[in-house]
C-alpha cells in the first residue's frame, strides 16, 4: 500500500513518515503542489495532508485530489486543529475520509490510518474475487477480528465471513456492513463473536456472492458486538 504524507513542518512531517512505515509504503511532501504532481501521475491508497500548508494547503489540494478522474477515488485523511474543523471544514466533510485532530498522537494516526488503508484493501480484494468468481482470504494474524468487522462496516459490506481456528469454524453474515447472524456449530447470535474474538490466529475467507441468510441471531449492531466481545476479553486477561 503507498502513502503520501503532505505537512510543510519538517518535524511533523517525519513524525508521519515514520509512524505509517510499517503499514505501507510512505513518501513524504513537504509541499502539498508536489504532492498533487505525484499523485496525478500515481495515485497512491492514501494520502495525510496538513490543512494550514504555505502555497496549496490540505483543502487546496483536497479539492484537486477530488477533482481529477485518476484520483477522485484516493482516500483523503485531513490533519487540522479542532478549532478549524468546526469552522473552517465543514464544507469538505463529506470528501475527506476522516478527520485527524491536531495535537495528535502518533497512535491516533496509525489507527485511522490503518482503518482507511484495510478499507481500500478489501474493496481491492472484493474486485478482485469479483473479477474470479472466487472468494477473498488471509489470517488472523495479518487482519484481526476488529480490523476485518470495521473494514466491513466502514465499506458497508454484504458478505459471508467464515472464521477457523482449525477445530471450529464460525459464519458470520454481513448486511450493509452490520453483523446479523452467526453460527458455529450449535451456538447462534452473539456468543459466536464472543468466542472467535478470543482466537490468537487462525484463517478466513470472505465470500461476497454467497447468498443472504435469512436468519437474525443477533441482538445488536457490528460495533455493539466487537465492544462486547472485546470487554469479555479483557475481563478473562485480568
Amino acid at each position: 500500500m503507498r502513502i503520501f504524507v503532505v505537512d510543510d513542518n519538517p518535524h511533523v512531517l517525519a513524525l508521519m513518515q515514520r509512524s505509517l512505515q510499517p503499514h505501507g509504503e510512505v513518501e513524504a511532501y513537504h509541499d502539498g503542489g508536489e504532492a498533487l504532481d505525484r499523485a496525478t501521475a500515481s495515485p497512491p491508497d492514501l494520502i495525510v495532508t496538513d490543512y494550514r500548508m504555505k502555497g496549496l494547503d490540505g483543502k487546496s489540494l483536497l479539492f484537486r485530489i477530488k477533482g481529477q478522474a485518476q484520483t477522485k477515488d484516493v482516500p483523503v485523511l485531513l490533519v487540522a486543529t479542532r478549532a478549524d474543523i468546526e469552522e473552517s471544514l465543514q464544507d469538505v466533510a463529506g470528501q475527506v475520509e476522516d478527520f485527524i485532530t491536531k495535537p495528535f498522537y502518533a497512535r491516533d494516526l496509525v489507527q485511522k490510518a490503518k482503518r482507511t488503508l484495510d478499507k481500500v484493501y478489501i474493496a481491492r480484494k472484493q474486485a478482485e474475487s469479483a473479477a474470479s468468481g472466487g472468494a477473498f482470504r488471509g489470517r488472523l494474524s495479518e487482519m484481526n477480528i476488529m480490523d476485518l468487522f470495521q473494514s466491513m462496516e466502514m465499506g458497508a459490506k454484504t458478505c459471508l465471513m467464515t472464521i477457523s481456528d482449525g477445530v471450529d469454524t464460525g459464519q458470520i453474515y454481513f448486511g450493509e456492513g452490520q453483523v446479523y447472524h452467526c453460527v458455529m456449530g450449535d451456538v447462534k447470535g452473539d456468543e459466536v463473536v464472543n468466542r472467535i474474538a478470543k482466537w490468537p490466529d487462525g484463517t478466513f475467507e470472505i465470500s461476497f456472492s454467497a447468498p443472504r441468510s435469512e436468519e437474525k441471531t443477533t441482538t445488536t449492531g457490528t460495533q455493539g458486538l466487537l465492544m462486547e466481545a472485546l470487554r469479555l476479553l479483557d475481563e478473562a486477561n485480568k
